[in-house]
């Protein structure tokens, strides 16, 4: 059985965690370190992924984008040209946090290419040592085509269901989960500000014991993510449509912003006081 030939774009902890899990299962990854820091270079050795041009990722089995929802459009722009030029077309599956609507136009400039697409939605954190996940969820792409996947691998699961089902899937269950830690942050600051912590983290342990270790947990992990988490809240705004749902996640971008730009500072302000509730409590 020959060696697939895999592209990943780009070397974040998702995407560098998912090309070392396909080189591990003996795939050949490619990546693109065009632009990139000397950070992303040094993920990209470790992971064992190899950096490579345009041309020669359009000649890949499979590219997998794993870029910052803002990114995820100007990744197929860029590709397209190479991809249009090769006379083998690769796989492509956007497997980005971003709306329905906007994976569907970024299907459409992959397939003016030529090549075929599929919409993949990733739920987990990224792949390490004794770790199964995370689950990729694809939609609408080709019988037998996601294979190499699956043999180097990676956790997939088909989703019966056009370009869009996967990116849903994913929207709808970041708004839950990542929408948990952001109400859970924005009420546990309110509090806080009126000296109503210890009353409230009282009652949460009384009334809400399922909820309480949750967030326990959720809302400490969120800091060094709070950056990621704001466009993807953008997107998720843009998904639900409904002006009320829409203000609710924008709003809840706004508090991500915050606790990064706070993380970015020393963590003295927000971070400080979301830790005191957990860690003074036990």
């Amino acid at each position: 059985m020959s060696k697939p030939t895999i592209a990943v774009i780009a070397q974040g902890a998702m995407g560098s965690g998912v090309g070392w899990r396909l080189a591990q299962g003996g795939a050949d990854v490619l990546t693109s370190l065009a632009g990139r820091s000397k950070a992303s270079a040094e993920r990209t050795a470790k992971a064992g992924m190899r950096d490579a041009s345009d041309d020669e990722i359009a000649r890949a089995d499979i590219v997998l984008s794993i870029v910052p929802p803002s990114d995820a459009l100007g990744l197929a722009e860029r590709l397209s040209p190479a991809i249009t030029a090769a006379q083998k077309k690769p796989l492509y599956i956007d497997c980005n946090a971003i709306s329905s609507d906007l994976v569907q136009r970024i299907g459409k400039v992959i397939q003016a290419t030529g090549a075929p697409f599929a919409d993949g939605g990733i739920i987990g954190g990224p792949p390490r040592d004794g770790y199964d996940g995370p689950s990729v969820y694809v939609a609408a792409a080709p019988q037998g085509s996601l294979e190499p996947l699956v043999r180097c691998g990676l956790s997939i699961k088909v989703l019966e269901g056009p370009v869009g089902a996967a990116s849903a899937l994913k929207m709808s269950y970041a708004a839950i989960t990542k929408g948990l830690s952001a109400i859970a942050s924005a009420s546990i600051l309110a509090a806080a500000k009126y000296g109503a912590s210890d009353a409230l983290f009282t009652e949460l342990s009384g009334s809400q014991k399922g909820i309480l270790p949750v967030i326990a947990r959720s809302v400490p992990e969120m800091y060094p993510k709070a950056y990621r988490f704001v466009g993807e809240m953008e997107e998720i705004a843009e998904h639900f449509g409904r002006d009320s749902s829409a203000e609710i996640y924008r709003g809840m971008a706004a508090l991500y912003r915050e606790i990064a730009d706070d993380l970015a500072a020393g963590g003295t302000g927000d971070i400080a006081a979301l830790t005191a509730f957990f860690r003074s409590r036990g």
